[in-house]
């Protein structure tokens, strides 16, 4: 499925670089990137997570193999999902020519930084080569086909991947190479929820959401459970929560607010986007129904971690 020149200078206009012979790879620097090179600030995943993998802002890749390939609609997701297709068609890039494009991507994308003043050097030196590979920028990266092969060479280049997944795929899940870190997104707290939020465009998406949540204790990697939050429809019910993190067994689980940025405001309203504030609360809800304990936060992404630690 080749994008239409359209979706496609639609994509660049707003940052993306799309990689690959057969454009269904894509790479955005991450803004907590730049400010990072300008000694600014750095994302929450460092601030969660580097001394569990290393990792740092700076050197993060943020990139996805499966534009535009995605089985969900999901009302606060930023990106144009009229794009999505639930089923892969046509062939598949090599993983190695998607991570070379995306890394030489990535470097054009930063190479202003070179010549500006404000910026760290030794940091934008360091960025050339990324040591965080973020496989979630667009679309669900387990439809991509050679997802096992593409998380093999990330750890053959010494680059730590994310994989961050809506779970719709137990039966790859099943049989995926083990990234360093599995995020799988769970955004409601019910089957009724969970279609009005998620928009699915397959059968049994809450079935296949569970089966997955099932097979998380079987990794030995760290495992995140993501609750991207969405004032007035399902921020509530945290109980119902609760037992989906009784089943997966997550390391962490990361209640986060919705941002009112992209396409999604097309969809939703300013208002829809929850204080961090609320979020705490929330957390704090979760931290007496699951015993996991709040950890660390990060307000710039109005986000709280819970770890069982």
């Amino acid at each position: 499925m080749m994008l239409s020149i359209e979706a496609k200078t639609n994509l660049e206009d707003s940052g993306y670089r799309i990689v690959g012979q057969h454009q269904h790879s894509a790479v955005k620097t991450c803004r907590w990137t730049k400010k990072s090179i300008l000694d600014q600030g750095f994302c929450y995943k460092q601030k969660f997570y580097e001394d569990v993998h290393g990792i740092k802002s700076h050197r993060c890749l943020q990139m996805t193999p499966s534009l535009p390939f995605c089985d969900h609609r999901c009302i606060f997701c930023w990106r144009n999902v009229d794009l999505n297709s639930p089923t892969w068609q046509g062939e598949a890039d090599e993983p190695t020519e998607i991570l070379d494009g995306a890394i030489e991507a990535q470097r054009l994308l930063l190479s202003g930084f070179k010549g500006n003043p404000n910026a760290n050097k030794k940091k934008w030196e360091e960025a050339q080569n990324p040591n965080l590979c973020a496989i979630s920028l667009d679309g669900e990266p387990t439809l991509y086909p050679k997802l096992s092969e593409l998380i093999e060479e990330c750890h053959h280049r010494n680059i730590v991947p994310f994989l961050v997944t809506n779970g719709q795929h137990p039966e790859h899940l099943e049989e995926i190479s083990e990234p360093s870190q599995l995020y799988i997104s769970t955004v409601a707290p019910d089957e009724k929820t969970y279609t009005q939020i998620c928009r699915p465009l397959v059968t049994n998406s809450w079935e296949r959401l569970n089966e997955s949540l099932e097979l998380m204790p079987s990794f030995n990697c760290v495992k995140v459970l993501r609750l991207t939050l969405v004032k007035g429809w399902n921020l509530k019910d945290p109980s119902g929560y609760a037992k989906l993190v009784e089943k997966a067994e997550p390391d962490y689980i990361e209640p986060k607010g919705y941002m009112f940025v992209g396409h999604s405001r097309k969809r939703l309203q300013m208002n829809n986007m929850p204080t961090h504030e609320e979020i705490a609360q929330f957390a704090e809800k979760l931290e007496k129904l699951t015993g996991y304990k709040i950890t660390d936060e990060s307000e710039p992404s109005r986000v709280v971690l819970l770890s069982t630690e």
